[in-house]
């Protein structure tokens, strides 16, 4: 929170991409959990993107494709914070990125 006890939502840009062994639907539902956790700490999800499995421009991590998803919403800099952190822990999750969307 910032000063005032008022936190400032600001807009974000979350690319996932999960790894290539896993089912579409079990990536789907992945997807579904990260939405939740948005919302449940008051962020606004103003978009879903699922691109489906795609090849990737090198090698990571001894992997050549993945799965990739973005999601485009709304929240403060703890919900930003918390979701690095946590996607960085999930074995599932190859790479992620949050960028701040200037508008």
């Amino acid at each position: 929170m910032s000063r005032g006890g008022i936190s400032k939502m600001r807009s974000y840009e979350l690319m996932v991409i999960y790894r290539y062994d896993m089912a579409e639907d079990d990536v789907r539902a992945a997807v579904a959990e990260v939405e939740k956790v948005i919302t449940d700490r008051d962020g606004v999800i103003t978009d879903t993107d699922f691109w489906g499995k795609r090849r990737f421009a090198y090698e990571i991590d001894h992997m050549t494709e993945g799965f990739y998803a973005v999601i485009q919403f709304d929240g403060d800099v703890e919900l930003q914070t918390t979701l690095d952190r946590s996607l960085g822990l999930l074995d599932s999750v190859v790479r992620h990125k949050i960028m701040r969307l200037v508008k």
